[in-house]
């Protein structure tokens, strides 16, 4: 049967207030087009619906929730979520532009299966794109700057640790958006932003692996702040190159 979003976002339904404007908990209807043994109710819980439901759409693609190959439709989701299909229905088709999820007319939205070769693209093009930035950046931003960027760092050691996926894939591009907001130009921090979140669905990492790339960032704001370059280089390449 078809399911919807487990663990990622909370259990407790989304608030009166909402269901008010018009969020109201709509019946399942139709064949059910997921085979998967069922999945918690889970909940949304921010201001905007529409964002609440894509950021949890999100937080499960990464944690592999959400099957590549599976269809899931928007009234079986809204169910999962207590909220309508429509808000449910305009987070799909968000994700359908930004490469998560394609349209199955008349059934939902089937997630797309990633392969190697496309996650190593992703990774090659972030790789083009950051690397040299971070590596002028490295020469020219002050040393307090980079120290203003420990608490991200630590953040990301904490999710990892925590083995949250999900977690983790918000701390990781957390810390490089920090990084490259240095640069002062938003167009690139949005467009390294874009393409770090295509290639975390789904975050295929395990524990050691997540912690173990945590660390490169705390290496690195090491040497950065202690200017040393030629580790600064190699850090940047691998960080790049286990990505």
């Amino acid at each position: 049967m078809e399911q919807g979003v487990r663990g990622s976002v909370g259990a407790e339904r989304v608030p009166e207030q909402a269901r008010a404007r018009g969020v109201s908990e709509e019946r399942v209807r139709g064949e059910h087009t997921h085979s998967e043994a069922p999945l918690p109710r889970s909940v949304v819980q921010r201001a905007s619906v529409r964002g609440q439901v894509l950021a949890a759409l999100r937080a499960a693609l990464v944690a592999g929730e959400l099957v590549p190959g599976e269809v899931y439709s928007a009234p079986v989701l809204g169910e999962r979520f207590g909220v309508s299909a429509t808000p449910v229905r305009e987070a799909m088709q968000q994700l359908a532009l930004e490469g998560a999820v394609e349209v199955v007319p008349n059934r939902g939205f089937r997630v797309v299966r990633r392969g190697q070769r496309e996650l190593a693209e992703l990774a090659e093009v972030r790789a083009l794109l950051e690397v040299p930035v971070m590596l002028r950046l490295a020469g020219s931003v002050p040393v307090e700057r980079w120290a203003e960027l420990r608490p991200l760092a630590e953040a990301t050691v904490r999710a990892a640790s925590s083995g949250c996926r999900a977690t983790y894939a918000d701390s990781d591009r957390a810390f490089h958006r920090g990084v490259l907001s240095l640069a002062g130009n938003e167009e690139l921090v949005r467009i390294a932003e874009d393409l770090h979140r295509r290639a975390q669905w789904p975050l295929g990492r395990g524990p050691v692996a997540l912690l173990a790339d945590a660390a490169e960032h705390t290496a690195l704001l090491d040497a950065l702040i202690a200017r040393d370059m030629d580790v600064v280089r190699v850090l940047v390449g691998e960080h790049f190159a286990g990505a």
